[in-house]
């Protein structure tokens, strides 16, 4: 794979996210004596709950195939190693990147990609929505409060705005709640990377737990993945004797370090012909300016064509997440319609906001065999295995 064409910047690149210029936290703190706010920020996630749920809530493969599954805090673990990668490349500030990276999924609810879809569903009958960012940020604003002298983790604006801001722009007139995110301006560089590197992440995490799980066509996936089959060949030409699956993961890591090497690549290029030379440069410039070359964002997209045409949809995937999700589907309608049948802090908040709301957040901050669980308690049918989409 090609080397970067760029030589890599140093630490401290005028566009990185200063700590000393943040805009602080919501209930001002007194500065740590040896970690900075964005590391502050890092521990916090860490030793938060929701961050140790992630635990039990799938990635794609539930445990009933192997042990060796990614789950979805195992994913967000990977993310921010490939994130403080790249920011460090790009002379990032990479406290900021991973403790974004940390984050970045801690608002999903049970069952993935499929369970999101299913309580915006359900929300939506109500004219209201869910998201999983949007969610995060009421986890990280709201629902963690293990200090006495503010509720919340009381995090710092750049990772608040990251939270809500890092894969999609929000227009202000249609979310004036969320005003205080600067709405009308791009991220820092360090937020509009997470989505690429949680791309990289997932794409190739879940093609190695596919081979695991034994549902991998490798014939299909060189025909239909150029990026894997040009990988592939060059491991076969230099090790012909080689074991097969050692093969298969020295391919894919191979893809991997192609796909962030150019995301650093293409994001370096594109920043350089900007002009930029502030964070504010940044924030103003038209577009986001991290993201893969034009070449890399089809070749990632065969691969994400694959997946979703091999593995996420693939029978053994299928039935369980269908499965589970209707389990979540009928535990909600049963919350709504049932005063009472939440715990105490629950049924609290139901009587100063909405119902469906408090619902939705009880049912989002499970873990998928907690729901499961749950459903068996009340409906007695057999908890299944949950399985979720992707991340």
């Amino acid at each position: 794979m090609p080397e970067p064409l760029i030589e890599p910047l140093s630490t401290s690149a005028p566009w990185a996210m200063r700590v000393e210029l943040s805009r602080g936290r919501r209930y001002p703190e007194s500065p740590h004596p040896y970690r900075s706010a964005y590391a502050r920020d890092r521990d916090r996630i860490i030793h938060s709950r929701a961050f140790r749920r992630l635990e039990a809530k799938t990635q794609v493969f539930t445990i009933r195939y192997s042990d060796h599954f990614r789950n979805r805090l195992t994913h967000t673990l990977e993310v921010s190693q490939i994130a403080r990668t790249v920011a460090a490349a790009l002379g990032l500030n990479t406290e900021l990147a991973e403790a974004l990276a940390l984050v970045h999924d801690i608002g999903h609810p049970p069952f993935g990609h499929a369970g999101e879809h299913k309580l915006d569903e359900l929300m939506r009958f109500h004219g209201s929505r869910f998201n999983h960012n949007l969610q995060a940020l009421r986890i990280v604003e709201q629902f963690e409060s293990p200090y006495l002298d503010f509720p919340g983790l009381n995090l710092t604006f750049e990772v608040r705005e990251g939270i809500v801001k890092h894969s999609h722009d929000y227009i202000a007139a249609e979310f004036p709640h969320l005003a205080e995110y600067l709405l009308d301006l791009l991220p820092p560089l360090e937020a509009q990377l997470i989505d690429w590197v949680d791309e990289i992440a997932y794409n190739t995490g879940d093609l190695d737990d596919a081979r695991e799980a034994d549902l991998l066509d490798l014939d299909a996936l060189r025909k239909e993945v150029p990026i894997f089959a040009q990988a592939s060949a060059q491991i076969d030409a230099a090790y012909p004797a080689g074991r097969e699956k050692l093969k298969f993961n020295a391919a894919l890591k191979s893809v991997l370090d192609h796909l962030a090497t150019d995301l650093i690549d293409a994001t370096q290029r594109r920043v350089l012909s900007s002009g930029a030379a502030s964070v504010d440069d940044l924030r103003r410039a038209p577009h986001r300016l991290a993201g893969f070359s034009d070449t890399l964002v089809k070749r990632n997209a065969e691969m994400k064509r694959f997946l979703f045409k091999h593995i996420y949809n693939h029978p053994a995937i299928t039935e369980d997440r269908d499965r589970s999700v209707r389990c979540l589907e009928e535990l909600f309608v049963y919350y709504l319609d049932s005063p009472g049948s939440m715990p105490v802090t629950h049924e609290d908040s139901a009587r100063t906001e909405p119902r469906h709301v408090v619902v939705c957040d009880y049912i989002a901050g499970m873990t998928d065999q907690f729901l499961l669980r749950k459903h068996q308690e009340h409906f007695g049918a057999p908890a299944s295995s949950a399985a979720g989409q992707t991340s």
